[in-house]
């Protein structure tokens, strides 16, 4: 070894206890960090190369374990934890806040006519699908040809589901036109989700023992993975989308909004969207661990057996959900 950090630094897990939702909140607050986004390639490349040399027992000279750590996170925020590959930069997790703002405070601005729902919708199931594909679970292959009828499909019922709604609320009050967006975006993320991450349903995902020892791939663990995700990324739209409706519908009322329409979108992604996605998106992440289990008892009876000839003192398998 060379350099004075121990090796006995466990950094292919959280620095916080993961057992606890508030160390899952701090683990998320920095992997979502959106200022990751504005890191350097260059960056990124040496936090890579100090988290894979310290896994093989190479020590920079001078490294402390604080640095370790910043790179640790640096590389969760932009590498994926099953293939390792460097993720699309909008489907980061550390992206979610400035792409969420700009997009939600339009979806929230432009919801009266049917062009303007269609399109905006689209804009944001497009990037929805960027987001379940960059973070899905697992490190099977998929082809493009795979992949483009999962973007259609979820895509297109996630659009018509809007059109739907907003059809819905045609004699109701107008401010209940408001909330078309959010409902829109949690039944979409129903459909989303599951398209984008089909493969993983049909194929399964890795499950291992505590020691992350690959025990093999399953379908119930995928089904558990999804639901959990579908169910946090409701949980985020709730603060930026079910709550700007009411604030949104008293300040257009004042004056200073009629004299300046113009400035509905910016106050909306910027103030009202802004602070609720900074604390939502990581809080949210954290409602269930990323290192997910469930008893073996509950996986398919044929991994079951397999398990149980090979490992039968297990009783827990654990996976990766995704984000």
């Amino acid at each position: 070894m060379s350099g004075d950090l121990p090796l006995n630094i466990n950094i292919k897990e959280a620095r916080w206890d993961q057992g606890t939702f508030m160390g899952r909140a701090q683990h998320f607050f920095m992997v979502t960090d959106p200022r990751n986004v504005l890191l350097s390639s260059k960056v990124l490349e040496d936090a890579r190369v100090t988290v894979e040399n310290y896994r093989l027992g190479i020590v920079k000279p001078g490294l402390t374990e604080d640095q370790l750590w910043r790179a640790k996170y640096i590389y969760d925020s932009a590498f994926h934890p099953d293939t390792g590959e460097k993720m699309l930069l909008v489907g980061r997790m550390s992206a979610q806040v400035p792409m969420n703002m700009t997009i939600t405070g339009c979806m929230l601005t432009f919801y009266r006519t049917t062009p303007a729902v269609v399109f905006w919708q689209w804009v944001n199931q497009s990037f929805n699908a960027i987001v379940n594909y960059t973070n899905r679970s697992g490190d099977a292959a998929i082809t493009m040809n795979q992949l483009g009828a999962a973007y259609v499909s979820a895509t297109t019922g996630a659009v018509v589901t809007a059109l739907g709604l907003k059809s819905l609320t045609k004699h109701l009050p107008a401010i209940m036109g408001r909330f078309v967006p959010f409902a829109a975006v949690a039944a979409a993320n129903c459909i989303n989700i599951p398209f984008m991450r089909q493969r993983e349903l049909k194929c399964g995902i890795p499950v291992t023992d505590a020691e992350g020892k690959r025990l093999g791939e399953s379908s119930k663990a995928a089904q558990q993975a999804i639901v959990q995700v579908v169910v946090s990324r409701i949980g985020m739209a709730v603060p930026a989308m079910a709550i700007p409706p009411v604030i949104m519908n008293a300040l257009e009322k004042k004056a200073f909004m009629k004299r300046f329409p113009v400035l509905n979108a910016p106050v909306q992604a910027l103030f009202v969207c802004y602070t609720p996605l900074v604390f939502a998106t990581p809080l949210c992440c954290a409602l269930f661990p990323q290192k997910s289990s469930m008893n073996v008892s509950s996986l398919e009876p044929e991994l079951q057996e397999s398990i149980r000839q090979s490992n039968p003192s297990i009783t827990t398998v654990y996976f990766n959900k995704g984000l």
